[in-house]
């Protein structure tokens, strides 16, 4: 089974063995890496060229490869990513942030999250798609915005209760977490980690940049955001949050989040120093990964295990668990591909030289 790693897509896979192919979204197309009989991965194809490649998604159940493109619209691949097919009809919105599925009342459901803050819906393997307008009801939608222009939100991230499916998550940046609990018929507004801050924002920080947010397995009423201001969870779907964020994180812009699906105390982050703001003079985001072990009360940054001090930014992570094994890889603005197999404690550097894998201009800023 081949597994993804990009920005705004899946990030968490359960195979059989080990897997011997990645798919990578990168701002120059999906690069194919295959790990030869020596165990050294290399690239064995390039393909969607001259796209840049936000969301990479294997639907489970068809096994259809589905990719959605920066200002590139949504193309999917039912050969493993050989060959590529544009499937946007009904699509009203090109820039593609995020991809997600879900079984529904039976039924799998396609998600994706576009620029400006809209959310579309397929319930035929991607060929039309549907906008949920009701996302868009909510008080604060005048609100959305983003720092670069053209100043517009975006749907950064969608989750599901594996209680119940129907229970959506939405992140939306700028604007704040979404939620709701009748499959998007109706949503409310999450609020609380934008209200109790302990510490003073940062020039360019906002409460409301809510990058990510997942579930806990096990017990549903958990649940976690990485955000502009840190790491913040909630024992109450949403109700009431804590802010987790630690000095030893070193992590002050967080963007990917992971949690092991069976052991749900061991967790991941990665991302900047700072803010993407400070980027622009520095061209630097002094990035690194981080640790927790006990459901992100403590967490630990891994620069000790890292392959040197990284200048570009981690923009996209994933976990693959297979019986008692875990890998971890991580994806960085430089086209680094970092690989680690136990639990983050050492990190190689398994691919170099790809192009950027970035949300939309951040590689641009570290230049």
């Amino acid at each position: 089974m081949a597994i993804c790693i990009s920005h705004g897509g899946t990030t968490t896979y359960r195979t059989q063995s080990p897997t011997s192919e990645i798919l990578v979204g990168t701002v120059d197309g999906v690069t194919i890496l295959r790990r030869n009989k020596d165990g050294a991965w290399r690239v064995h194809a390039k393909v969607l060229a001259g796209l840049h490649i936000h969301a990479l998604l294997i639907e489970p159940s068809s096994g259809v490869v589905f990719a959605g493109a920066h200002k590139g619209s949504i193309h999917a691949s039912k050969d493993g990513g050989a060959t590529w097919k544009k499937q946007d009809k009904g699509l009203t919105a090109a820039d593609v942030y995020c991809l997600s599925s879900a079984v529904i009342d039976g039924k799998t459901k396609l998600f994706a999250g576009t620029e400006p803050a809209h959310l579309f819906a397929s319930d035929d393997l991607g060929e039309t798609w549907q906008e949920i307008k009701s996302l868009r009801s909510v008080p604060s939608v005048a609100k959305w915005t983003f720092p670069a222009p053209p100043h517009v939100g975006h749907v950064k991230n969608i989750a599901f209760s594996p209680d119940n499916s129907r229970n959506i998550y939405v992140c939306i940046e700028q604007g704040g977490l979404m939620k709701s609990d009748d499959a998007g018929t109706t949503w409310k507004e999450l609020h609380g980690f934008d209200e109790q801050i302990p510490f003073p924002l940062p020039e360019g920080a906002f409460a409301d940049d809510v990058h990510r947010v997942l579930v806990r397995p096990a017990e549903p009423d958990r649940i976690f955001i990485s955000s502009g201001i840190g790491i913040c969870s909630s024992e109450d779907r949403g109700n009431s949050w804590r802010h987790l964020t630690t000095p030893q994180m070193r992590i002050g812009y967080p963007d990917a989040l992971l949690m092991h699906p069976q052991q749900t105390s061991l967790m991941f982050a990665g991302g900047a120093k700072e803010n993407p703001r400070a980027w622009r003079t520095t061209h630097d985001a002094d990035s690194t990964i981080a640790r927790s072990r006990n459901g992100g009360g403590n967490w630990e940054a891994l620069d000790a295990g890292l392959p040197g001090r990284l200048r570009g930014n981690v923009e996209a992570m994933a976990m693959e668990v297979c019986d008692d094994s875990l890998s971890l890889f991580a994806a960085t603005t430089d086209g680094d591909i970092l690989f680690s197999a136990n639990e983050g404690d050492k990190w190689t550097k398994m691919v170099s030289g790809l192009a950027a894998v970035s949300k939309g201009e951040h590689y641009l800023r570290l230049r």
